[in-house]
C-alpha cells in the first residue's frame, strides 16, 4: 500500500467546533492532528493511548461547545466530555489493544479533544476499565451524568438521609443527572419529589415511571428565600443552583444533606445566611464528578451500576431509537437542549 493510501486509511470523522460562536462540522481528521500531550491544565502530561471510540453522549457542556458557546472555549475542539471505546494502542502497561474503557470528564471535550470522533488520544490516567457487566451502550447512557448522580446519591448515603427519612428533593428531574438520581433513589426505597419546570405531560409520565412519587413546579423554589422555611425534605440532590438550591437549603430537615451538583440558575446563593447549618445541623456537599480520583469512581460504579441495570431504567430514560443519535445529529440536539425542550439521555453513536 502506498504511503498516501495508508495516510488516508488513518483518517477519522470528528465533530470539530473550528470558533467561538460557530457550530461544530464533520470533518476529517489524522492521527498527526491529536493531540501529543495534554491540555487540560490540572491534569497535564503525555497523551500516551488511542481510544477507538463506540460511543458518547450528549451534556450540557457538549452542547454549549457544540455550537460555540462554552465560556472560554479554546479552538478547535472536539466536543464529548464522555466516551466509551477500545484501546488501539498505548504505552502504558495498565491497559493493552482491544481493552475496553471508558473516560468521564478529566476536561476532555471542553479543553482537550472528546468524544466526538472516531479516535482519541487521551493520558492513560483519564481511563477507566469498562465495570464488569456494563456493555459499551449502557456505560455511554450512564456517562458523567449518570455517574455524577451516583455520587450524589452516595453523598446522601453516606449523610445518613435514610429512606425512613422522609421526601427526598431531585431538582432539574428531567435531565440527565436528575433522571438518574431520581432512579436510583426509588430504586433504594427513597420517597422522591421530583422538581421540574416542564409542564409538558409526557415529561410528568417519565417522571413517574422512574419513581416520582411526586412532582414539583421549579417555581415553587424561585421565589426570594427567608433565613428558614418549614422543615419539608430529609435531602436533596440539586442540579440548578441558584435561587431554587437556597430555597431547599432552608426547607431541609435537621441533619440533613444536599448534595449539590449543578449551577445552571446561577452561581450566586442570594438570601443564604448561617441558620440552616448552625440551627439545623444542615450539610452541603458539593459534588465534583470531573478530576475525582479512580478509586472513588470505580467504587460508585460498583456499588451503583448493578441497580440502575437490574431496574431497567436506562432503557426509560434513553427510551427508542430517536435517542441514539448520530454525529450529524449533535448541533441540532444541542438547540433544543440549551433551550430547555429535551428530557432524558441522548447517546452519540460514533
Amino acid at each position: 500500500m502506498k504511503l498516501t493510501q495508508i495516510l488516508k486509511a488513518s483518517n477519522f470523522r470528528a465533530l470539530v467546533t473550528k470558533a467561538k460562536k460557530t457550530p461544530a462540522s464533520i470533518e476529517s481528521l489524522s492521527i498527526a492532528e491529536l493531540p501529543k500531550e495534554s491540555t487540560v491544565k490540572q491534569s497535564p502530561g503525555k497523551c500516551d493511548t488511542i481510544v477507538n471510540v463506540k460511543y458518547s453522549n450528549l451534556n450540557y457542556k457538549d452542547a454549549l461547545v457544540a455550537l460555540g458557546k462554552y465560556p472560554g472555549l479554546k479552538p478547535p475542539m472536539v466536543p464529548g466530555i464522555d466516551l466509551v471505546g477500545t484501546i488501539e494502542s498505548s504505552e502504558s502497561d495498565k491497559f493493552k489493544a482491544g481493552d475496553s474503557v471508558l473516560i468521564n470528564g478529566f476536561g476532555v471535550g471542553t479543553d482537550h479533544f472528546g468524544g466526538f470522533a472516531e479516535k482519541a488520544s487521551v493520558r492513560h490516567e483519564w481511563l477507566m476499565p469498562l465495570p464488569s457487566g456494563l456493555d459499551p451502550l449502557d456505560a455511554a447512557r450512564i456517562g458523567t451524568a449518570g455517574y455524577t448522580a451516583m455520587l450524589c446519591v452516595d453523598a446522601l448515603k453516606k449523610g445518613g438521609v435514610e429512606p425512613n427519612a422522609g421526601e427526598v428533593l431531585v431538582t432539574g428531574a428531567s435531565g440527565g443527572v436528575g433522571t438518574v438520581a431520581l432512579a436510583l433513589l426509588s430504586e433504594l426505597g427513597y420517597k422522591v419529589a421530583a422538581v421540574t419546570g416542564k409542564s409538558d405531560p409526557d415529561v410528568a409520565d417519565l417522571l413517574t415511571k422512574l419513581g416520582a412519587s411526586s412532582i414539583v413546579a421549579r417555581s415553587n423554589f424561585e421565589s426570594d428565600p427567608r433565613p428558614l422555611a418549614r422543615e419539608t425534605y430529609a435531602g436533596a440532590v440539586d442540579t440548578v443552583g441558584g435561587n431554587v438550591l437556597t430555597n431547599i437549603i432552608t426547607m431541609i430537615k435537621h441533619s440533613g444533606v444536599v448534595a449539590a451538583c449543578g449551577l445552571a440558575g446561577g452561581m450566586d446563593l442570594k438570601g443564604l445566611t448561617v441558620a440552616p447549618f448552625i440551627l439545623r445541623g444542615v450539610t452541603l456537599r458539593g459534588i465534583d464528578s470531573v478530576f475525582l480520583d479512580m478509586a472513588r469512581r470505580q467504587s460508585v460504579y460498583e456499588t451503583y451500576t448493578p441497580i440502575l441495570l437490574n431496574s431497567k431504567s436506562l432503557e426509560l430514560i434513553t427510551a427508542g431509537n430517536d435517542q441514539v443519535i448520530g454525529l450529524d445529529q449533535v448541533a441540532e440536539k444541542a438547540k433544543l437542549m440549551l433551550s430547555g425542550d429535551i428530557k432524558g439521555r441522548y447517546v452519540v453513536k460514533i
